[in-house]
């Protein structure tokens, strides 16, 4: 890292702290309340989206695009649709989601066992991904068994692992303020 990278990282530490903050404070407010912060994540990945497809729409008038414009414009109103429907009706969006995760749990699930049994011969410990099938497709069913405690038990999740980021990041926002400038 070169004298001036490392002076600017010293100098910005305060925005790394800052990021850790607010994941701290998203994660305690995620295992706090964690149906309301599964619907903010539904709300922003909605905002995230609509950005996505104007982008995308935006893009269309370059010509240096690298993508065919049909697609571009076919994925730019998939996001502005999917963006929509979040924004406008966010615990619906995350209740929608919540389900293709279970879904997705029991197909990956099946899939992985599918695939240790096929090279149970090639590799040790093949068991180990047939048991992460197994327990992705208890999962899935658990799921959709108990919708409410699958999505409370999955916003405790996020919310832990905000936590935990939050507190790496206020960490090594600290660090780099004490961090001294190369010698040259």
């Amino acid at each position: 890292m070169q004298a001036g990278s490392v002076d600017e990282v010293r100098r910005s530490w305060w925005v790394t702290v800052l990021f850790g903050l607010f994941g701290i404070a998203f994660g305690l407010m995620a295992m706090a309340r964690p149906f309301q912060a599964l619907v903010a994540m539904a709300w922003a990945f909605g905002i995230l989206a609509l950005a996505d497809g104007i982008a995308s729409l935006l893009a269309m008038f370059n010509k240096s695009v690298a993508v065919p414009r049909f697609l571009l414009l076919l994925y730019a109103i998939a996001s502005i649709a999917f963006g929509f429907i979040a924004v406008s009706s966010p615990a619906i969006t995350a209740v929608i989601l919540f389900r293709i995760l279970s879904f997705w749990l029991i197909v990956a699930g099946v899939f992985r066992i599918i695939f240790a049994i096929r090279v149970r011969k090639e590799i040790v410990g093949e068991w180990l991904i047939a048991l992460s099938g197994v327990l992705a497709i208890v999962l899935g069913l658990l799921f959709l068994r108990d919708p409410v405690m699958g999505k409370f038990t999955t916003a405790i999740w996020i919310g832990a692992g905000a936590l935990v980021y939050g507190v790496m990041q206020v960490l090594a926002g600290f660090r780099f303020r004490k961090h001294a400038p190369l010698e040259a």
